[in-house]
């Protein structure tokens, strides 16, 4: 080993020999020119030396021997760059062992979300403060494990309301040249304006630019959509499609088929009664950039079955942003609009703030996003919808206050 090749390492690492125990090297007295240097790299964990307690220091190692040493400098967090780029290929062989170790110093990653939103409607107004924990664990290379533990309760209430879920836990991996998803999750098809729903299944998807991918799911009650998959025997969710960037457009296709859902519009203007039945819906759209900071979106929907015979097979959703707010940007925001028509033969579970009637809604919706500081984002949504043939209207305003850590 060279003089240099030591002095540069033990350097590289920033902690003074005093902090160390005795050199545990026989070859490498107190009054060596290395000693040091040599007991530095020793106490750090990043040269071992040889069975018989000897260093060898004028032996010739080989490169992967250098290698290694590198690699463990690096795991120490010692600025040794160029070593790295000269052992490139060395380091690449050595890549599973030493990715190995990063992941089990941060085996497992806790992230959060607290929202507290105020929401007017008809003359009423409800306050709700939600927090979520997100657990996610690496199992090895190829897999990971999610949980997601929800609290939410009604500010307003007396109390009673208050509820603590095991909302989501699903694990994501590969198998082959498939990426796997399974578990429970709440799944956001494309925009989410046919399928945002909490689900148990799986989903498998192939391919990156071009990714085609299919899912097989049950669904589960909640009270909280208008639209849900029921819990009986016949209760079956099949979704396929395709995502590709076509030209200047980023185009997806989608098909649904539902064994049974359930439309919940017991609460709903017109006080309906619930219904059931089988649902396929196509879907197609696209998002396309029309100027700077400036993107449309379009999606088409149509029922192929009439879930619902007095109205419209076809629905549609039109989409404006312009820029958009980002979490970890203070100051930056966004701004949207959006159109719809969407009689309920074409959703199931959509991702909506506005007011859902028993035949369906159309309408729309303007509202703008700001990040007032780091990872604290400000959401404000305004809905104008009416029923697609019943005689109700309603208007909601949605003001939501994101924590994010």
């Amino acid at each position: 080993m060279k003089k240099s090749l030591v002095l540069a390492m033990a350097m590289a690492l920033g902690v003074t020999a005093s902090a160390y125990a005795a050199n545990p090297f026989s070859d490498v007295p107190a009054g060596h020119w290395a000693y040091d240097s040599v007991a530095k790299l020793a106490a750090a964990g990043v040269v071992d030396g040889y069975a018989d307690g000897a260093f060898d220091g004028d032996k010739l190692m080989t490169r992967y021997e250098m290698a290694q040493i590198v690699a463990k400098a690096m795991a120490k967090g010692a600025n040794v760059d160029k070593l790295a780029a000269e052992f490139a290929d060395e380091l690449d062989t050595l890549g599973v062992r030493v990715a190995k170790l990063e992941k089990g110093a941060d085996n497992v990653k806790i992230t959060g979300q607290l929202r507290a939103d105020y929401r007017m409607q008809d003359g009423a107004d409800t306050t709700k403060l939600r927090t979520r924990l997100w657990i996610q664990g690496q199992v090895n290379e190829d897999w990971t494990a999610t949980a997601m533990v929800q609290n939410q309760q009604n500010i307003k209430a007396d109390g009673g309301d208050e509820e603590t879920q095991l909302k989501r836990i699903y694990v994501d991996g590969r198998v082959g040249g498939l990426d796997v998803h399974a578990g429970r999750w709440d799944e956001c098809t494309s925009t989410a304006n046919i399928l945002d729903a909490y689900l148990d299944g799986v989903k498998v998807s192939y391919g990156k630019d071009v990714k085609v991918w299919a899912m097989a799911a049950s669904g589960i009650n909640d009270d909280n959509q208008w639209c849900t998959l029921t819990e009986k025997s016949n209760n079956r969710l099949y979704v396929a499609g395709v995502e590709a960037p076509v030209g200047a457009f980023d185009a997806y296709f989608n098909f649904f088929h539902a064994d049974s859902a359930e439309y919940n519009v017991s609460a709903a203007p017109g006080g309906l009664a619930k219904a059931f039945g089988e649902k396929e819906i196509y879907n197609i759209g696209f998002g396309v950039d029309v100027a700077k900071d400036l993107r449309l979106g379009y999606e088409y929907m149509w029922g192929d079955k009439k879930y619902e015979k007095s109205v419209s097979k076809d629905g549609f959703v039109a989409r404006l942003d312009y820029k958009g707010a980002d979490a970890a940007a203070p100051g930056s925001y966004g701004i949207h609009a959006q159109w719809f028509d969407q009689p309920v033969n074409c959703f199931l579970s959509p991702t909506t703030d506005a007011a859902i009637f028993a035949d369906g809604y159309e309408g729309w919706n303007v509202g703008v996003d700001y990040t007032l500081a780091k990872n604290i984002q400000l959401c404000v949504n305004y809905y104008d919808t009416e029923a697609i043939k019943l005689a109700e209207d309603d208007e909601v305003l949605y003001t939501e206050l994101y924590f994010f850590f």
